[in-house]
């Protein structure tokens, strides 16, 4: 190689420099990406095209396994009350972003006492899942209980929150928005940290108080927050898995499964061992995540586009 050739190739590098340096510091994390989520999740659509018990040789039957989820009636069941108990969890889950974003609010005011606040509200997201249930499990026992304690003074008889059909769903979801609440508050605080002063002075100056400089100043420059906040809050109620494992192990009679437990049930659990079928629930699951996110970056991409 020529002094002229190697000249050539550093004024080459030198010209692209700012180009390749962010996919040089980018590789690592799309490597990663790459192995341990795209190749996993075509492995998974792999595999629910098969009967396969983990052990022996799997045997291809195409879509069987979706068609037992929509059409065996053993199945049918069990399918349905998990995907509507995932659909309740996503529904009942939004309420922790609203609620995260006032007391991130409270928060960043400058009051006596705001660390020890600040301190108590951030406790929850520090703690493992397995603790938080542990807690509600107690919170919620019908002879101990502090619930029922409460409910006691009002002359109200105790109720077995995690024992009946008809309330096991809402007292899971109400311990998991505890934890969820408190994540998306860090990341409103964080969002309140950038929030540029001077548009905040000028809506004073123009009159706009309380609500109006909630709505029309701080909210469109927290957007970027509010996005990762729904990104998270939805996956994390799709895929819910813990505290139901902790709580109730999807009873009473299945009525607290989601898709998530289900799939664990019949795919890795004692009775299950049915892999090609819990990969198919892997699958739907996916994909419904999928179309709320891509909902979301649709909606932030076309926003860019218009500013």
């Amino acid at each position: 190689m020529t002094a002229v050739d190697t000249h050539e190739q550093e004024s080459w590098f030198h010209r692209n420099q700012q180009r390749i340096a962010p996919w040089l510091f980018l590789a690592p994390g799309l490597l990663f990406f790459m192995v341990y989520v795209i190749i996993p999740v075509f492995q998974s659509f792999n595999l629910s095209l098969y009967e396969w018990d983990g052990l022996g040789a799997a045997e291809y039957v195409g879509f069987r396994n979706y068609e037992d989820l929509y059409w065996e009636w053993s199945d049918r069941d069990a399918f349905y009350i998990s995907l509507k108990n995932n659909l309740i969890w996503l529904l009942l889950y939004l309420a922790a972003i609203p609620a995260g974003l006032f007391i991130a609010l409270f928060l960043n005011q400058t009051v006596w006492g705001i660390r020890l606040y600040k301190s108590l509200f951030f406790f929850p997201f520090v703690i493992s899942q397995v603790v938080v249930g542990l807690v509600f499990t107690w919170f919620y026992d019908p002879t101990f209980g502090l619930l029922n304690e409460f409910l006691g003074f009002f002359g109200m008889g105790p109720v077995n929150v995690l024992g009946d059909e008809r309330f096991v769903t809402y007292g899971i979801i109400f311990a998991g928005l505890w934890p969820q609440t408190a994540y998306c508050m860090i990341l409103y605080l964080t969002g309140l940290n950038a929030v540029d002063p001077e548009q905040i002075e000028a809506g004073r100056l123009d009159g706009a108080k309380s609500w109006r400089m909630l709505w029309h100043i701080i909210l469109p420059q927290l957007r970027p927050a509010t996005f990762i906040a729904f990104v998270v809050t939805i996956i994390g109620a799709l895929r819910s898995f813990d505290l139901i494992s902790i709580m109730t192990q999807g009873g009473p009679f299945g009525s607290s499964r989601v898709l998530a437990y289900y799939m664990f049930e019949v795919a890795l659990s004692e009775y299950g061992f049915r892999m090609g079928y819990g990969a198919a629930i892997a699958v739907i699951l996916f994909l419904i995540m999928l179309c709320f996110i891509g909902y979301f970056l649709w909606s932030m991409y076309r926003e860019e586009r218009g500013h």
